[in-house]
């Protein structure tokens, strides 16, 4: 098939899903073709039928706002045309499935009829889908999608509370590469971070406030004056420079580390004891994935989709939302049990492999061929 990927370039979770999952396609012999305004941040390397188009959006005085969604249907119909594309699957509600639909309705008057598939992935719903400013279309355009998809049971129910909704959603939950993740750790890499053997804590997000990184800060302060720990930050955003300032005021600046964006996530996991995700509101949380799968036991806030992936007491822990005290208590508990804490190694292990690339990608496999199916019988 000839596969076109709409999606953000950047390190979020749409962007990092839609690009393994054309990676993986790829791999199985399908042409890809991603559609973004730069190079999604994991397509490195090169590859023989993965193929990037970029959207250029010109700027004019007339534009406070260079208009983006015309500029990316412009170049779907473009890219559609010319490289003979099957199917279009784009990746984030907003803008993507209303630009989806403009170019679809252009290629219909050149006689291509182009299926468009929706993923959901979560704040294009549960947050930015939502308001007045763009609920209408947003609702219009999932509809309009030849099918629909969200990562998560509950961003499915989610999107059923809250949209008018006339098209069935399937769950196709996100994946992870579990070999890739299969590292063992650098050791002097380790020791740097940990000469002492020092547990090693860790977050990774976009530094949004509804992340709630404030609140890894306060468990931190909790467990490391019961167990030598350090604590490992990745990513970037804008909550970052308050969160710097907050752990000068209340941590030991030696024991934390801002490592910035990061793109090979698995050599710092590698050495990570626990991660820690305090969110208000996952609608699944990738990243939690990621680190069950290089077998780091997660601690977590029981919201969103986290449910659906870090079983309580098993691979993790779950608190309720700014829980500061149970998240500590939970973390001094399994540190303090190195046999409990093995095993839950291993739960979290076996945990991810339930969400594994081999398992998932045939699964949109799937979707393509029966949404192919149903526009020729049609």
């Amino acid at each position: 098939m000839n596969i076109g990927i709409v999606c953000y370039p950047t390190f979020g979770g749409s962007g990092v899903l839609a690009t393994e999952l054309g990676k993986a396609l790829a791999e199985k012999g399908h042409n890809i073709h991603f559609i973004t305004y730069q190079q999604p941040v994991r397509l490195g390397g090169f590859h023989t039928n993965i193929f990037y188009h970029e959207v250029s959006v010109p700027t004019y005085p007339l534009f406070d706002y260079p208009p983006y969604e015309t500029a990316l249907a412009s170049t779907m119909v473009d890219v559609i045309i010319n490289q003979k594309i099957d199917l279009l699957h784009v990746h984030y509600a907003i803008p993507h499935a209303s630009a989806a639909y403009m170019a679809r309705q252009i290629l219909l008057k050149e006689g291509i009829d182009i299926p468009v598939i929706t993923t959901l992935h979560g704040t294009d719903i549960t947050l930015v889908g939502r308001d007045k400013t763009y609920s209408p279309v947003v609702t219009f355009s999932m509809n309009e999608s030849a099918a629909l998809t969200a990562v998560s049971k509950n961003l499915r129910d989610e999107t059923y509370n809250n949209f008018k909704m006339e098209k069935e959603i399937e769950v196709i939950y996100n994946f992870v590469d579990a070999k890739r993740f299969n590292k063992k750790p650098v050791t002097p890499f380790k020791q740097v971070i940990a000469p002492n053997n020092e547990k090693i804590l860790m977050h990774a997000s976009n530094f949004r406030k509804i992340k709630r990184v404030q609140d890894v800060v306060y468990v931190f302060e909790k467990v490391n004056k019961v167990i030598p720990s350090k604590l490992l930050f990745v990513g970037d955003g804008p909550e970052r420079s308050f969160i710097e300032d907050l752990t000068r005021k209340t941590c030991a600046r030696t024991d934390i580390r801002f490592l910035g964006r990061q793109e090979e996530m698995e050599e710092i996991l590698a050495i990570s004891d626990l991660f820690l995700l305090p969110s208000e509101y996952e609608s699944f949380g990738l990243v939690a994935l990621e680190a069950m799968a290089a077998q780091v036991p997660v601690i977590s806030t029981n919201v969103g989709g986290l449910p659906e992936i870090n079983i309580n007491g098993v691979t993790g822990f779950l608190s309720d939302i700014g829980d500061v005290q149970g998240m500590s208590n939970n973390i001094i508990k399994i540190l303090s049990d190195e046999k409990a804490f093995a095993k839950m190694k291993k739960n979290a292990l076996a945990q991810a492999m339930k969400f594994d690339i081999g398992t998932i990608v045939p699964q949109y496999e799937e979707l393509y061929k029966k949404v192919l199916q149903e526009k020729t019988i049609s």
